[in-house]
């Protein structure tokens, strides 16, 4: 969509992500996301927990996110902060050929009779149980630009939702929902 917008407003689009970036601010309105609720294929509809809640955030709050992982990755890249190893969330790194290695190591003890451990961590909910002071803390000691460190900041902090409820606004027409303000 925003490919086909004429110069004018690219030039425009550009010049306000240019100055969030220098001032530390990221707009509140590009960071509160409409939460949707998608019923999981044969689950109970009764559940909370049958919901997969897709976000929808404004488009120009991810076109300002791509910018920042771009400068992310080249700070990153520039000063080797992560082994060559880490895989996943990173440019031609992904975690499909971090699994390829690991079914390559396993297949490599295999044919040599050696046993071959592995330990497998998947946090739940990762960006919900960031922390954050811990987080900004990183970037000071890997000595990331100070505005960026504070656009980061200025991104993580009063994050807001609006959730589409499953819960009826009329007893008679199950089909109406009600929307509430989550933090």
């Amino acid at each position: 969509m925003l490919k086909h917008l004429p110069l004018v407003p690219i030039f425009e689009l550009t010049n306000i992500i240019t100055n969030i970036i220098k001032i530390g601010y990221f707009p509140i309105a590009w960071k509160t996301a409409t939460v949707i609720p998608i019923l999981k294929p044969g689950k109970d509809p009764t559940q909370a927990e049958s919901f997969r809640r897709i976000a929808l955030l404004s488009i120009l709050g991810k076109v300002a996110e791509k910018i920042i992982l771009t400068r992310l990755y080249h700070h990153v890249d520039t000063n080797n902060i992560l082994i060559p190893e880490q895989h996943g969330f990173r440019p031609d790194l992904s975690t499909t050929h971090q699994l390829l290695r690991v079914v390559e190591t396993i297949k490599s003890g295999l044919k040599d009779k050696k046993s071959t451990g592995a330990v497998f961590l998947d946090i739940q909910k990762a960006f919900d149980r960031v922390w954050r002071e811990g987080l900004i803390f990183k970037l000071i000691k890997y000595d990331f630009p100070s505005p960026l460190i504070k656009l980061i900041s200025s991104y993580l902090a009063d994050r807001n939702s609006l959730s589409e409820s499953m819960i009826p606004t009329q007893a008679t027409d199950p089909r109406k929902r009600a929307w509430r303000r989550e933090h």
